[in-house]
C-alpha cells in the first residue's frame, strides 16, 4: 500500500473524528469554546492511537517471525530452492507476511534479480528479526547454504524467546497503560457531563475559563503522552537496515 495514501488516510480520519466531536459536543452543550477543546482532545487520542496501530503491525510482523521460519525450513527440506520456499510464503505463510512476498515474487518473476527483490521486502517489513532472517538467506545464497537450516533454527529460537520476554513485559505494564486512559479521559468526560448546564457554559465562555481549558487540554496531551511512552518497550535497533 502506498505510505503517502497510509498517511493522508490517517490525517482524513483524525480531521473527521475531531469535526464529528466538535458537533456532538457542540449540539449538547451549545458552547463554542468547549466544543473546539474537546475536538483538540479527541486529535491527541486519535493521533496516539494511530500510532499505536502502527506498533501493533510491527507486532504482528515480529510475532510471524518464527512461522517464517518454520516455513522456509520445511520448503528447504522438501527439495525446494530459497526462491521458491520464499514466494510460497504468500501462499502458505503468515497472512500478515503474504503481501510482501507477493511482490518479492513479482517482483523476482520481472527483473529476475533475487537480492534487490528480497532486500525490498527487509526495507518494507522493517523489524529487527525478519531483517535477520533475510540477511541469512542472502548470505547463504551467496556463500552456499551447508548450514542456513541451522542457522533459521537459531534465529527462530532466539525470536521466540525475545517474544516471549517481550509478552510478558508488556501484560506486566499495561496498568500503566490504563491509567493513562483513565487519568486523561475522567476530567474530559466530567466537563461533558457538566456543560449541559447553563452555568458551566457561562463559567467557560470568558478569558478565565479559556485558559483554564488551554491549561487543561496542554497538561492532559502532556501527561498522556508521558504514560503512553512509560508504557512503550524498546524496541531493537535494526542492524541491517542498509542496503548492499
Amino acid at each position: 500500500m502506498n505510505k503517502s495514501f497510509t498517511r493522508d488516510s490517517k490525517k482524513f480520519q483524525a480531521g473527521a473524528s475531531m469535526a464529528l466531536a466538535a458537533i456532538l459536543v457542540f449540539t449538547l452543550s451549545r458552547s463554542l469554546v468547549i466544543s473546539i477543546a474537546f475536538s483538540l482532545f479527541i486529535g491527541v487520542f486519535i493521533t496516539v492511537a494511530q500510532r499505536k496501530g502502527a506498533d501493533k503491525k510491527s507486532l504482528e510482523i515480529q510475532s510471524a517471525a518464527p512461522e517464517m521460519i518454520d516455513h522456509l525450513i520445511t520448503g528447504l527440506q522438501s527439495g525446494l530452492s530459497l526462491s521458491e520456499s520464499l514466494s510460497g510464503l504468500a501462499v502458505r505463510g503468515p497472512s500478515v507476511l503474504a503481501p510482501y512476498f507477493m511482490d518479492f515474487q513479482q517482483n523476482l518473476h520481472i527483473s529476475g534479480d533475487f537480492y534487490s527483490s528480497l532486500e525490498k521486502v527487509k526495507d518494507e517489513l522493517a523489524q529487527p528479526s525478519t531483517d535477520l532472517i533475510i540477511e541469512a538467506v542472502l548470505i547463504s545464497k551467496t556463500l552456499g547454504g551447508a548450514e542456513l537450516m541451522t542457522i533459521l533454527r537459531l534465529l527462530g529460537n532466539f525470536i521466540r524467546e525475545d517474544l516471549s520476554l517481550r509478552r510478558e513485559i508488556s501484560i506486566k505494564q499495561n496498568w500503566i497503560k490504563n491509567s493513562a486512559h483513565l487519568s486523561a479521559g475522567a476530567p474530559w468526560i466530567l466537563l461533558l457531563l457538566l456543560s449541559t448546564q447553563p452555568s458551566t457554559v457561562e463559567a467557560f465562555s470568558n478569558s478565565s475559563g479559556i485558559l483554564i481549558l488551554a491549561s487543561g487540554l496542554v497538561m492532559t496531551t502532556f501527561a498522556y503522552l508521558w504514560m503512553n511512552r512509560l508504557g512503550r518497550i524498546p524496541q531493537q535497533t535494526r542492524i541491517f537496515s542498509g542496503q548492499r
